[in-house]
């Protein structure tokens, strides 16, 4: 074992993460033995299993690309479902009725992300709120202004080969996984900003130490409501490609997916203490949940087993980080 860690590819990528890797083959390959056992005879292994399971992933991606900037300052951001369907709403809404223009709705879109995690961020850095208390004051704000605006109804955008459906190209043209593409584009740019730019650095380093970064003279409420910002921003993107993917958008839901993002956040090495994240690792959290969440499905289960997973998976990953954290004092 200590040889394997030693390899160069392990070293580069992380010991942990190879192993979340390994994860995910061999999840695939139980799910792909047990689905003909215990479901009639379907199988698994097909191309649309996998298009599936990454039509889940796409917006999930997003989602946890977002709450890893917050958790890596020591918050916490329950709202970004609620939020990212709110946005999907109002940027339908206006799609739907308002006969807005199809590039205007999608930037609508990231703007409602956006005025959300500026809410949440000001709250939590200019106020002192706690961020728990402040995510779900959120969720419901979202939920209200996503039902009121569209008056209680569901929102279907433009469904494939329609007009105005360009849109799903983001998701999927054809063959191709253009949304793979551009989450890891996403994730990209997510991890230079966290891990090479200033903003980062600071983020990371309110998270270890908020008090001696703000006596070192850091603005640290600014570098902590933009994490906020950022996590806004990008639940903005996530309802982009949820209705890509999914087209009807329905008001009052989303709270299911904040536990499978903050989940993939955590398995991926994202300490909930604050300080450490890893974008990298997020990412392959997230495949690990989408694959769980299609393979459940597959199988015949209802969805709900997926949440007690998910809880299962994020106990374990905060109890592994805190003992962690107690034997390196």
């Amino acid at each position: 074992m200590k040889k394997f860690k030693n390899l160069k590819f392990v070293r580069a990528i992380g010991f942990n993460r190879v192993v979340l890797i390994c994860v995910i083959f061999l999840l695939y390959l139980l799910f792909a033995v047990l689905t003909p056992v215990l479901h009639g005879g379907a199988s698994f292994v097909k191309v649309e299993r996998i298009f599936s399971a990454m039509n889940y992933a796409y917006f999930l991606g997003f989602l946890a690309l977002g709450v890893t900037f917050v958790i890596s300052t020591g918050g916490i951001d329950f709202s970004i479902g609620p939020v990212m369907f709110a946005s999907a709403l109002i940027s339908g809404y206006c799609l739907t009725q308002y006969h807005a223009p199809l590039w205007l709705c999608l930037i609508i879109s990231l703007i409602v992300g956006s005025l959300f995690g500026l809410l949440n961020g000001y709250f939590v850095a200019y106020r002192f709120l706690p961020s728990f208390v402040t995510s779900l004051a959120s969720i419901e704000i979202a939920k209200g202004i996503g039902s009121v605006f569209t008056k209680t109804q569901s929102v279907t955008w433009p469904t494939a080969g329609s007009e105005n459906s360009w849109y799903k190209n983001l998701v999927r043209a054809g063959n191709v996984p253009t949304g793979l593409i551009l989450l890891i584009i996403a994730a990209v740019i997510c991890g230079i900003v966290l891990n090479k730019t200033k903003a980062g650095r600071y983020m990371l380093c309110i998270g270890s130490n908020k008090e001696a970064v703000r006596l070192s003279g850091v603005n640290t409420k600014k570098w902590e409501m933009i994490a906020y910002v950022i996590c806004g921003l990008l639940a903005g993107c996530a309802a982009i490609f949820y209705v890509g993917a999914y087209t009807t958008v329905q008001p009052g839901l989303g709270d299911n997916f904040n536990n499978d993002a903050i989940a993939a956040c955590v398995m991926g090495g994202t300490s909930m203490a604050g300080g450490v994240a890893s974008i990298l690792g997020t990412v392959i959290g997230t495949m690990i949940m989408s694959l769980m969440q299609e393979g459940i499905l597959a199988m015949g289960f209802t969805i709900s087993y997926q949440y007690v997973i998910s809880g299962i998976i994020v106990l374990i990953a905060v109890t592994a980080d805190t003992l962690s954290r107690k034997r390196k004092v």
